[in-house]
């Protein structure tokens, strides 16, 4: 259905109640045009019909009247109710909903009696609203008029009753028309035409409450149609109630009784859930802590307001009851009853003593109904008292919670800046004692290297047992991040692990000569990742630099199909061999002995160095080793008979003594006869060690 437009829903109800009024006023003044009239005997004796503009009014017992003419009633002012109204579903709203779910088990029952606190001020609240609602559209018609067209409790004009009124009115006159139809059938001449003339002046005025009543038949059809629109206070204070259906749902004579506590199921989760042992778990504890804390500030400060609101509607309440007691005290005072008990010769006035009852019982009645709106806002302004130290109590005990979750911020925090000094001390120390102890370059490299790893591994480990609380959380996502680092980084953790091979005890330094998948050359660096090798190139016996650095992954150290072959730590030498080829009827003793001596003789000047690093090898290896020396025999071989003098080169210098070795041999041979024939062929030096 077209929802109407509350302004033209009004011009529409005053446009009614105005025609209502001026039939009403047509009716009266036919009425009084006719009882000038001489009327017969049976007409006289029937009620005159009475219509609301005659200003007779009946009384009513329930509805409370001024206490007084010197003491008039307080006024109950209709916005202060709507307000405080809207004050109680706000605070009730905030007190539900502000504050977070507890952390604590004594959290649980504050606000479960929050809860219930404020469900009950509501209910109270809303039970007051409407008692005063009843109270405002019974004493608000006029005293002195028609009490027809004055509003009712939700502000409408009290249809119901003008429809009585009215059906009584036609009632009397369809008597009177019932009579005057009996004196027309037994009249005859002049007094028949006079009591026709009466009747059908009758019938025009029950036509006219006919219409009147079909007038007021509609509109008050229109009336109900629009009770949806829920218009005057009691309507303001319907749909308030609808707005909060969870509170007022309950029965009106429970609305004192207390709610089991109910703890929500996040509420008893986070109850039973330990504290946070993380530094950041710990910083959002704490801040939402401080923000309940100023919450319940808020809380406790709007509850306040609310109580005052109470306060303010509840004085005129106040003030009404002080008056209808005084005026009973009047009463009591001016009552012949009361003076007949001092004088029992002077009889009592029957008239006056009905008229005591009559208004002992309208006093009662409107005490009832002021104390009926009163008790509810007296004790909403208790139960309010109640929440505020609730409030109070949350909040200190929120505080108490906020100091203890302060204090073990403070002590995680100095205790990761202990944990993390004591790193920090610790790698100070570490780099100290290399730097003293260790005298190798690359080995004091090395051992700083493995320094930067120990120590970012521990400065992690504090920050993580710091930081992290929930460990089982941690362990699941750091299984899920090392599987994908396994798999995306597989080559680079290879190499980051045969880098600790590659600096052991036999590993390789800078400077080693190396031969790896078929490249000689010396170690220029040892990466974490990357070997560097300045490569090597030549005849198989005298080996020079190519400019060209070559690249190879650790991880290769791994690959059987690639071997790496390097000298032995301490051995920076290797072997060559001299062959002559030997005639078959020389003096062969006599030339290996020659050729021997020669050799020898070259060999003896650098023979101090290979010993100090035979012994250095020993030192460390804890074995013992034979000081490498030339040696020398004959074989035969495809060509005849061969001599060979195998002889330790330094690495650094063995091109310099191959050439000094053959220029030996080359002079000799020339100087020497009989050795001259006894070789057939010209020497030839070579490396015992291929590659």
């Amino acid at each position: 259905m077209k929802k109407m437009d509350p302004f033209r829903l009004s011009h529409r109800a005053s446009a009614l109640s105005s025609l209502i009024v001026l039939l009403g006023l047509s009716g009266w003044s036919l009425l009084r045009a006719q009882s000038q009239q001489p009327a017969q005997k049976p007409a006289q004796n029937q009620p005159a019909p009475q219509l609301a503009s005659q200003g007779q009014k009946p009384a009513s017992p329930q509805s409370p009247q001024p206490a007084s003419a010197s003491q008039p009633a307080a006024h109950i002012d209709r916005n202060a109710i709507v307000s405080h109204l809207n004050l109680a579903i706000s605070w009730y709203r905030d007190s539900n909903s502000k504050v977070q779910a507890p952390g604590e088990p004594s959290d649980v029952i504050y606000r479960d009696n929050a809860q219930n606190f404020a469900a009950q001020a509501l209910r109270l609240a809303f039970q007051s609203a409407k008692e005063e609602a009843e109270i405002i559209s019974t004493a608000g018609k006029d005293d002195t008029g028609d009490d027809d067209n004055q509003p009712d409790a939700s502000g409408q004009p009290n249809y119901t009753r003008f429809q009585t009124r009215l059906a009584a009115q036609m009632a009397g006159l369809q008597s009177q028309i019932d009579a005057q139809n009996k004196a027309i059938a037994s009249a005859s001449g002049a007094a028949r035409q006079q009591a026709t003339a009466k009747r059908d002046a009758l019938q025009g005025q029950m036509d006219l409450y006919k219409s009147m009543q079909d007038a007021v038949q509609k509109m008050a059809t229109f009336a109900e149609t629009t009770e949806a629109s829920n218009t005057g206070l009691a309507g303001t204070i319907n749909t308030l109630a609808r707005s909060v259906p969870e509170v007022l749902a309950v029965p009106k004579n429970t609305a004192n009784a207390k709610s089991p506590a109910t703890p929500t199921p996040a509420a008893s989760t986070q109850a039973q859930n330990s504290s946070p042992t993380g530094l950041v778990g710990q910083m959002v504890a704490l801040y939402d802590q401080l923000t309940d804390m100023h919450s319940l500030d808020g809380i406790v400060a709007e509850t306040g307001r609310v109580r005052d609101a109470a306060s303010a509607v509840r004085k005129p309440l106040r003030d009404n009851l002080v008056a209808t007691i005084r005026a009973g005290n009047i009463v009591l005072s001016q009552n012949p009853s009361a003076s007949s008990a001092q004088n029992q010769s002077a009889p009592a006035s029957p008239q006056s003593a009905a008229d005591v009852q009559k208004r002992y019982r309208d006093l009662t009645a409107q005490f009832r109904s002021y104390s009926d709106a009163m008790v509810p806002l007296a004790q909403e302004a208790d139960v309010l008292d109640q929440s505020q130290a609730n409030f109070q109590e949350w909040r200190r005990s929120i505080a108490r919670e906020s100091y203890v979750t302060l204090q073990s911020l403070l002590t995680r925090v100095a205790g990761i800046a202990i944990a993390l000094g004591a790193v920090f001390l610790f790698s100070e120390l570490w780099r100290r004692l290399t730097f003293r102890y260790i005298r190798d370059a690359r080995r004091r490299r090395q051992f700083l290297v493995l320094r930067k790893f120990v120590i970012g591994f521990l400065f992690g480990i504090v920050i993580i047992l710091g930081f992290v609380s929930e460990f089982s959380s941690l362990a699941t996502f750091a299984g899920f991040v090392t599987a994908g680092i396994a798999v995306g980084l597989q080559t680079v953790l290879l190499s980051v692990a045969a880098y600790f091979f590659v600096i052991g005890r036999y590993g390789i330094r800078v400077g080693d000569r190396i031969s790896i998948s078929g490249v000689t050359g010396d170690v220029i660096d040892v990466g974490l990742v990357r070997l560097y090798i300045m490569e090597l190139a030549g005849p198989a016996v005298d080996l020079y630099p190519t400019g060209r650095i070559v690249v190879f992954s650790n991880s290769v150290l791994f690959q059987a199909a690639t071997p790496l072959f390097k000298q032995l730590p301490g051995t920076d030498y290797t072997w060559h061999e001299v062959a002559l080829d030997l005639a078959p009827s020389g003096n062969h003793k006599a030339v290996e002995q020659k050729v021997s001596a020669a050799v020898s003789s070259i060999f003896e000047k650098y023979r101090p160095s290979l010993e100090r690093q035979t012994g250095y090898v020993e030192g460390h290896m804890e074995f013992q080793l034979k000081s490498p020396a030339p040696e020398s025999k004959l074989q035969f071989t495809d060509t005849g008979l061969e001599l060979l003098v195998r002889y330790p080169v330094e690495l650094r210098k063995e091109s310099e003594t191959d050439d000094l070795i053959t220029r030996t041999l080359i002079d000799l041979i020339d100087q020497d006869a009989a050795l001259k024939a006894a070789v057939s062929g010209s020497p030839k030096i070579r490396a015992v060690v291929k590659g």
